[in-house]
């Protein structure tokens, strides 16, 4: 079967390639796609020169549902309504697949998912049930950074969990603190930001605080920085003076450039810091299943759609990116009929 995917050539230049499809493979028609930030760094060219040299042409974005159009062992039935995974496992390794030097990750190491039909093994989806906010679930695979980043933490032994701080009034800040929220009822959500109109949207957190008014006795447990690029350098000194002993610090922000950190007081607190990236086949499901159980949760997120652009062609994807990009808060949201 011929399948056309629309790949970035190169900053700001989409092209259309025609392949062969894997009818071996459930093949799934994308519904809804959401941009991130990612897909953004190679659509304006802000990645280093040799990694685009490197990496396009390629198909971009890595968060969207679609739905089955054929699937070869009847495992999953035509019209079925799936998330699909962007992180592909190739081979054994002793670490998560998220985490493994084989895997690679559609949008990033291969072609991502815009494309008329996309072809995956059946572990790369998970069905979603018929109720389900599609437009909302398009972005579950950055729920699912979250949770598998939260559920990293939970396994920690740690002095107290009372406290949570949450640094960044983002996407992925907000997501964060709101999962915080459900799956540590009893803890204190704190979220710290700069911009006060995306902070008034955290209406579920316990405490609100600007980034330049902190009370000087303020002090939380343990501090999750959803900031990225060079700015998670300040959020991650202002988490290292408000944190107490032996806290950990959870990084999920993503930076071109090396960030300075404080090790004297790294050291001297006890502290334990914790990298996050990207997620597997089980974050999906746990995330599937907390919506499941939480369907109140789709009205706090549906808060973060700020832009849905129906994409009929090559010039319709890039006038959502341009419209993504000028957007200072929230989720692009692609309903996809290309």
């Amino acid at each position: 079967m011929i399948n056309i995917i629309y790949r970035l050539k190169s900053p700001k230049f989409f092209e259309e390639a025609i392949e062969e499809v894997n009818l071996d493979d459930v093949l799934v028609r994308p519904i809804y796609l959401s941009i991130c930030q990612a897909d953004q760094r190679y659509y304006q060219g802000s990645r280093p020169s040799e990694i685009l040299a490197r990496k396009l042409p390629m198909a971009l974005i890595h968060e969207a549902v679609g739905e089955v159009v054929s699937d070869s062992k009847n495992i999953f039935k035509a019209g079925d309504k799936v998330v699909m995974i962007p992180n592909t496992p190739f081979g054994e390794d002793i670490c998560r697949a998220n985490y493994s030097k084989h895997s690679k990750f559609r949008g990033s190491g291969f072609d991502g998912f815009t494309s008329d039909l996309v072809s995956l093994n059946h572990d790369r989806l998970v069905k979603i049930p018929e109720d389900f906010n599609l437009k909302v679930s398009s972005f579950i695979e950055l729920m699912t950074v979250a949770y598998q980043g939260i559920m990293k933490f939970s396994n920690i032994n740690c002095v107290s969990k009372d406290r949570l701080g949450v640094w960044g009034d983002g996407n992925l800040g907000y997501i964060t603190s709101l999962f915080l929220k459900v799956l540590y009822p009893d803890s204190k959500i704190i979220v710290f930001g700069k911009h006060s109109e995306n902070l008034n949207l955290f209406s579920f957190a316990d405490e609100i605080y600007m980034i330049h008014d902190i009370p000087d006795s303020l002090d939380i447990d343990h501090g999750f920085e959803c900031v990225g690029s060079q700015a998670s350098q300040s959020a991650i000194e202002q988490i290292i003076d408000l944190i107490n002993p032996q806290g950990t610090i959870n990084l999920f922000g993503v930076s071109e450039y090396p960030i300075p950190i404080n090790t004297r007081m790294i050291l001297e607190k006890g502290i334990t810091v914790q990298g996050n990236s990207r997620s597997e086949r089980e974050d999906f499901e746990g995330v599937v299943d907390i919506l499941q159980d939480n369907p109140q949760l789709f009205s706090y997120l549906s808060k973060l759609i700020t832009n849905i652009c129906e994409v009929k062609s090559i010039d319709d994807l890039k006038l959502a990116f341009d419209k993504d990009y000028i957007s200072k808060f929230g989720k692009t949201i692609l309903k996809w009929e290309i």
